[in-house]
């Protein structure tokens, strides 16, 4: 399939239905995913980061997620979406090198750093589209865009302003919000009635009850963070000897 294939398949799979999607860090944890069914796959900067021995949250750089999207394309047939966090050091050269990498989606966020601050929105409104230009100009104008907002994230404004922002990135060119972070199911129908893009919810169970308009739910990190195991089952003490002497 070519990429324009998969652009196209994956933008109809958050917009048909409930698309579930599952993040992988690398080329083994993609082939996993992929085996086991998923229709699509997203990759986890936050996993990419820890599988290389550095922290979340704008530490990974360029080099190191283009060439995680490399591999991870490489071992699956399905669309991949990146996550290119706020797109590193050049946010043109990024969406290029993802797209030859063999992504056909990416994730940019507008949070400046881990914590914050945010662009501001005019500012973050002009990166979509900038990083829609590019896209066209790499071969790939239906790159389909997943505009992250860390308002609530990071504690940094209300629903009003996440709306204020979700308006403003669709405009500017984005196919879908992100929100992590708001798991409230009022306040994501609220979000979703006001919106014209597909809404994100994160993490993935808040979708389980989603009862509005079909969205795309990733899972993010989680799959790259261990399972809590169950604690093991003691055995059993048998009767101490002495206890169980006649007198």
């Amino acid at each position: 399939m070519t990429a324009a294939g998969k652009a196209d398949l994956l933008r109809s799979l958050q917009t048909d239905s409930v698309l579930l999607l599952p993040n992988a860090w690398d080329a083994a944890s993609a082939a996993v995913i992929a085996a086991a069914g998923a229709p699509a796959i997203a990759t986890t900067s936050a996993g990419v980061s820890w599988s290389r021995g550095r922290q979340d949250g704008h530490g990974l750089g360029r080099a190191d997620a283009i060439d995680a999207v490399a591999r991870i394309a490489a071992v699956v047939d399905v669309p991949v979406t990146a996550d290119v966090e706020g797109g590193y050091d050049d946010l043109t050269a990024t969406v290029t090198d993802v797209i030859a990498a063999g992504a056909v989606g990416v994730n940019l966020e507008d949070s400046r750093a881990a914590g914050g601050p945010l662009y501001p929105v005019e500012e973050q409104a002009a990166r979509i589209r900038q990083a829609r230009t590019a896209a066209t100009r790499a071969g790939l104008p239906g790159l389909v865009l997943n505009a992250r907002t860390d308002v609530i994230l990071f504690g940094l404004g209300d629903l009003d302003e996440v709306i204020a922002r979700t308006l403003a990135y669709a405009e500017a060119g984005a196919d879908s919000i992100f929100v992590p972070g708001l798991l409230d199911l009022t306040a994501l129908r609220t979000l979703s009635d006001a919106s014209p893009s597909r809404s994100t919810p994160w993490p993935c169970p808040a979708a389980r009850t989603w009862p509005h308009s079909p969205q795309r739910a990733s899972a993010g990190s989680a799959s790259a963070r261990p399972s809590p195991r169950p604690p093991t089952p003691r055995p059993a003490r048998s009767p101490s000897n002495s206890s169980a002497r006649a007198p």
